[in-house]
């Protein structure tokens, strides 16, 4: 109650501050600021304490302005700054959990005076920690002011877009990046999304992808990315043609990220996955030879086989779920050119020494470091989903030699960790209620041209039955 009954004292005190001078403002400015750290003094307040503090930051930045302009060292501009950041911290405070005052301050066009003061602020080009602060506390207002309104979030947007974002995305100071990403990520919604697709304002949504590869902990353009820019497959491709391959790789992984979410997926954001999924097949169909790049020394880090790597592991993701596997199932040529990239990669590494070519002489303990480790048991596990109980993708695998391609496979192979088990789960997938692959299997098994310890292995055997081959599930022996 202490607090509380303190409000009207300390906005008596603003009132007189107004025309005061510069410390005298700061001093009763600092007094709201800890009021409002408590929820009953901030429900308490009256529309004349912002609208007192809106006439102290007017009055703040046409003195900055006029010092600038004229040269004039008479202002006290530290004393100006701190003022300023005190004004921001106090209406900060003031805004948390209160859409009275968020409706008051709004009304007043505390909003567009802000997005003003921080476009002055930046164009003053010094970087004095006072001035870092002012920018910092100003971001964080327009956040809070921001929060859970609607309103609020459509004016911001209004005054700031996208030139503010333009200018403090790319501020030298982590902490106003961060802020200014926090502000982004509360006023974006699925229809403002859209107007990223701009030319002019792509530039917005890509600063944002460079801050998460450049500050892995900013928290807000991760969400930025997943929570946001990945809902709309437009910008997603537009986004795709405008990053570096290293980018691209960046933002595959974060793809990623979404794909393995566990939450409950809306229709909207079924329509959105399929998409993208569609998108990143047709890149992965375009770019898959660049990995036979990998076979060279010189070739280990091309960043185009890099990202033929990575969309890779996305749509073996992707096909994991069966929530959204028929499509996937349907693509068309997605399933051709995993055989067919699975093929060149094979016969490269039996052409030559590289890292498609199957070794077992690690101790157990070693691991390769080569971008392309796994990439031939990807394609196998990518193989085996396209498959999984679906007749003409068995069947295409079939008239594709595929299937004594990935039997080829079986061994084990330390440049491709678990070949062997995504081996076994593809031809389980090719063979199930498919006679002609399982004939085909035993036939070549009968003649050789398959190895029978690679079948039992799979947990596989041949059996005769009336003059036909037949493969079935081997009969455990006992022990």
């Amino acid at each position: 109650m202490a607090a509380a009954g303190a409000v009207p004292a300390a906005a008596a005190r603003l009132v007189h501050a107004v025309a005061a001078a510069p410390q005298a403002r700061l001093e009763s400015v600092r007094a709201l600021t800890g009021l409002f750290r408590e929820a009953q003094p901030r429900e308490m307040a009256e529309e004349s304490i912002f609208q007192n503090l809106l006439e102290i930051l007017v009055r703040a930045s046409s003195e900055i302005e006029q010092a600038y302009k004229d040269s004039c060292e008479s202002v006290d501009l530290n004393t100006c700054l701190l003022l300023i950041a005190e004004c921001f911290r106090c209406l900060r405070n003031a805004c948390v959990e209160c859409a009275k005052n968020q409706h008051v301050m709004r009304n007043l066009g505390l909003i567009s005076a802000s997005v003003h003061l921080i476009k002055l602020l930046h164009e003053i080009q010094i970087k004095e920690e006072l001035l870092l602060t002012a920018l910092r506390c100003s971001l964080q207002f327009l956040g809070n002011i921001a929060s859970g309104n609607g309103d609020s979030q459509n004016s911001i947007w209004k005054c700031a877009f996208p030139d503010l974002f333009l200018t403090c995305l790319t501020y030298s100071d982590e902490k106003i990046v961060a802020y200014c990403c926090m502000v982004l990520f509360t006023c974006l919604n699925s229809e403002k999304v859209r107007e990223l697709l701009d030319p002019g304002n792509l530039t917005v949504a890509l600063h944002v992808l460079k801050i998460y590869r450049e500050q892995l902990d900013s928290e807000w353009s991760f969400l930025i990315v997943t929570d946001h820019l990945l809902k709309c497959p437009e910008l997603v491709k537009a986004l795709y043609a405008k990053l570096s391959n290293q980018e691209r790789v960046t933002l595959l992984e974060l793809i990623m990220v979404k794909v393995n979410e566990k939450s409950p997926v809306t229709s909207e954001k079924m329509d959105a996955f399929m998409r993208n999924a569609d998108f990143l097949a047709g890149c992965f169909q375009e770019k898959c030879e660049a990995v036979l790049k990998l076979t060279s020394a010189a070739g280990a880090e091309d960043e185009e086989a890099l990202v033929t790597i990575r969309l890779l592991d996305v749509l073996c993701e992707m096909t994991s779920n069966n929530g959204q596997l028929k499509h996937l199932q349907a693509l068309p040529g997605l399933l051709e050119t995993a055989i067919d990239t699975l093929r060149l990669t094979h016969l490269s590494g039996k052409q030559a020494v590289n890292i498609f070519t199957a070794t077992h002489a690690m101790t157990g303990q070693e691991e390769i470091a080569h971008p392309a480790v796994g990439f031939k048991s990807h394609l196998i596990r990518l193989i085996g989903n396209l498959c999984y109980k679906n007749k003409e993708n068995q069947d295409k695998v079939y008239e594709l030699d595929g299937i004594p391609l990935i039997l080829d496979n079986c061994s084990i192979d330390d440049n491709n960790p678990f070949v062997n088990q995504w081996a076994v789960y593809a031809i389980r997938n090719l063979t199930e209620q498919n006679e002609r692959n399982q004939e085909l299997i035993a036939q070549m098994e009968d003649k050789g041209l398959a190895d029978n310890s690679a079948l039992e292995s799979m947990g596989l055997e041949i059996e005769k039955q009336d003059d036909k081959l037949i493969l079935r599930s081997a009969r455990k022996k006992p022990s």
